[in-house]
């Protein structure tokens, strides 16, 4: 196994990571602006304000991308599989 197939790798492994983790952290960031906006707005200054919604908020974006993301890891793990032979001369 060369320096270069690690390296490549390693760059589609988080690459992967960042496509699973892009809708929940986008739903969160999103969600925690909008309810400090308004907390700031209406002088509300309520911790649990800003949980619930987020919570809810990543609840369902994994509802809407779970299958896509579980599609997304099982075929990036088929093909490392896959390739794993060929990487290993």
């Amino acid at each position: 196994m060369t320096d270069t197939a690690i390296i490549e790798i390693a760059l589609r492994t988080m690459m992967v990571a960042l496509k699973l983790s892009a809708p929940i952290l986008i739903t969160s960031l999103v969600i925690g602006f909008t309810v400090s906006l308004f907390q700031s707005m209406t002088q509300i200054q309520e911790f649990t304000l800003a949980f619930v919604p987020k919570l809810v908020g990543v609840g369902l974006a994994l509802l809407f991308c779970g299958n896509w993301m579980l599609h997304t890891l099982v075929t990036f793990s088929i093909d490392l599989f896959e390739s794993l032979p060929s990487l290993l001369q």
